[in-house]
């Protein structure tokens, strides 16, 4: 059983340098998580803050028509629809890197999905703190600047945490427009060894890894948030 072992291992890993389909996919996964998750959360801030505006002062009307069809048709179609039509369609005339293809089509969905996070967390704090924050001649945006986005904030950090990991394994996708991520590096080997029990449950090892870590200080910064406040 060990002989066998070592040689799928060697079969899967080591001949042809194949663990660098591994490494490479690696690269590309953590790569696409980090800039769609910093682009999805910048374009969610900007459609929560369209949406709280226009349900608080009723201003805005316009550009809240135009988030609401934006969450409609973002949440409403297959992100792997969505990856497609921006690499083959939108920017099926030109030559785009894929990866920077994919940033785009995973943060694009991601952030209607953190628009409602911020949204729902701007929404349940009090009316009262918007008084208070007048009452102290703050302005509409000081208030919410100072005051409702501190809290609401630490109202939704576990969901915007686990957007994060959704996001992380959403990404597995990728490889639909040909993106060597992580799930199709390990694909690759399977396709060439055609032993899939290996490079499969390495990639599923890794992902399951990158959640526990990043679960992790998930869980360290909001208890520092907790203890903020006493």
């Amino acid at each position: 059983m060990i002989e066998k072992f070592r040689a799928d291992f060697y079969q899967n890993f080591i001949k042809d340098d194949r663990w660098k389909y591994i490494t490479e996919g690696l690269g590309n996964t953590i790569k696409i998580t980090i800039f769609a998750v910093l682009l999805g959360i910048a374009l969610g801030f900007l459609v929560a803050m369209i949406r709280s505006t226009y349900e608080k002062t009723h201003k805005l009307g316009l550009l809240n028509l135009l988030c609401n069809i934006y969450l409609t048709v973002i949440r409403g179609t297959p992100v792997v629809i969505q990856l497609m039509i921006i690499y083959f369609v939108v920017f099926g005339s030109v030559r785009i890197n894929k990866v920077v293809a994919s940033v785009l089509a995973f943060g694009i969905n991601s952030g209607a999905y953190v628009a409602e996070i911020f949204r729902s967390g701007i929404m349940s704090i009090d009316n009262g703190q918007f008084e208070a924050g007048r009452s102290l001649g703050f302005n509409y945006r000081q208030t919410m600047l100072y005051i409702i986005m501190p809290q609401a904030f630490k109202n939704v950090l576990p969901a915007l945490g686990n957007e994060f990991i959704v996001l992380l394994k959403e990404t597995s996708v990728a490889g639909y427009i040909a993106v060597q991520d992580l799930t199709k590096g390990a694909d690759i080997i399977r396709s060439r060894t055609f032993s899939a029990f290996m490079p499969l449950m390495a990639a599923a090892m890794i992902y399951l890894s990158l959640v526990t870590i990043f679960s992790y200080f998930v869980q360290r910064l909001e208890r520092r948030l907790r203890n903020s406040d006493h």
